[in-house]
């Protein structure tokens, strides 16, 4: 089969591949229809790590060496093993590519995403930037027919959205801040947008806030070299840039008694100033990953309902294409927004492509 494959910084390799083995006890055989490509992959590519287990066994997955990429992808069931439901069988669905073991101390409190021995499809072993990928059928959702393809590639992020909106208490918030219109910013502000809120949101990007207002933001706010064009306040403020700035505004913005939910991962330590936030007890909220049993379902919701997609994927590439058309421009700042992979065509309803395995042997 045809995969991406992960050698070392700069070097991602399109080839033949043998295809995986037939799904064990609880698994699924996945023919790959789209899979998405976000900042960390591109970051994986560009420095080769530190995600990617290329020289040391990761120590959940084991897996050490070349890698298939790619944790957000969609496609149908081809086979299904043992335990797994036979019913999945021609089924379209997504998957949440984070594994969690179910036993130790975070599993057992519902927070999967803190497992300590949790791993990723895409980033930890081989994952779904290929023709086929095996999974556990725990870690699918099924995808109903109003949710197409290219939108239900964005499960998984969208899910990693739902679970930031999830940390914080917006029963009792009037309106909601997003700083940050990028990425998984776009994801936020399309998941409030379907809440009983107002949302604001504010970007360096007069593009970005345009995408913004039609994902459903109420309002939008230019940031410039000296600020906020205007004042921005809400009960709650999600942090999405992972900048210095991005988190100093966020916790300008929030109201006494508010929260402020990050989500952005920054490069460096920041330096922000705490004070107020002590003062007027604003709670500092991180979030990270998804809950899979309670975010992807929700994700798979929404995007059933809504057609975010024509918002936020920019571009649809074939799997040749990865990295000049994919992973370069997002790496290099030039995406004009989310970039998804055209894997293989979906077959129709209730019809898999046979498995064939090839090899450069």
């Amino acid at each position: 089969m045809r995969a991406a494959r992960l050698y070392g910084a700069g070097d991602l390799r399109v080839e033949d591949v043998p295809a995986p083995s037939a799904p064990g006890a609880g698994e699924v055989l996945i023919r790959v229809s789209h899979c998405g490509i976000c900042g960390t992959d591109a970051h994986e590519w560009a420095h080769g790590g530190p995600m990617t287990p290329l020289h040391t066994p990761h120590p959940a997955s084991g897996h050490v060496g070349p890698m298939i990429t790619g944790h957000e992808f969609t496609g149908t069931v081809a086979a299904a093993g043992d335990d797994a439901t036979a019913e999945l069988v021609g089924r379209r669905v997504v998957c949440g590519a984070g594994v969690s073991c179910g036993e130790c101390r975070d599993c057992r409190r519902g927070r999967t995403n803190l497992c300590e021995h949790y791993y990723t499809y895409g980033l930890s072993r081989d994952g779904g930037m290929a023709e086929y990928v095996v999974v556990p059928a725990a870690i699918c959702v099924t995808v109903p027919e109003s949710c197409p393809p290219e939108r239900a590639a964005l499960a998984q992020p969208l899910a990693i959205a739902m679970h930031a909106l999830s940390r914080a208490d917006l029963d009792h918030a009037r309106d909601a801040v997003v700083v940050g219109a990028g990425g998984i910013g776009a994801l936020v502000i399309a998941a409030l947008a379907d809440r009983p809120l107002r949302v604001v949101v504010a970007d360096l990007s007069r593009e970005r806030l345009d995408a913004a207002l039609a994902l459903g933001a109420d309002e939008v706010v230019l940031v410039g070299r000296d600020g906020p064009e205007r004042p921005v306040e809400a009960d709650v403020a999600f942090e999405t840039s992972g900048s210095e700035p991005g988190f100093g505004l966020a916790l300008d913005s929030v109201r006494r008694g508010g929260q402020v939910v990050v989500l952005g991962l920054p490069n460096r330590p920041l330096a922000v100033n705490t004070r107020r936030a002590v003062v007027e007890e604003i709670d500092l909220i991180s979030s990270s990953a998804h809950v899979c049993r309670e975010d992807l379902p929700a994700a798979v919701d929404l995007l059933s309902r809504r057609e975010i997609d024509s918002t936020i994927v920019a571009d649809i590439v074939p799997l040749d294409d990865l990295v000049a058309r994919g992973l370069a421009p997002l790496a290099e700042g030039r995406a004009g927004g989310k970039i998804l992979v055209a894997v293989g065509q979906d077959p129709a309803a209730g019809v898999v492509a046979p498995l064939t395995t090839r090899s450069n042997a």
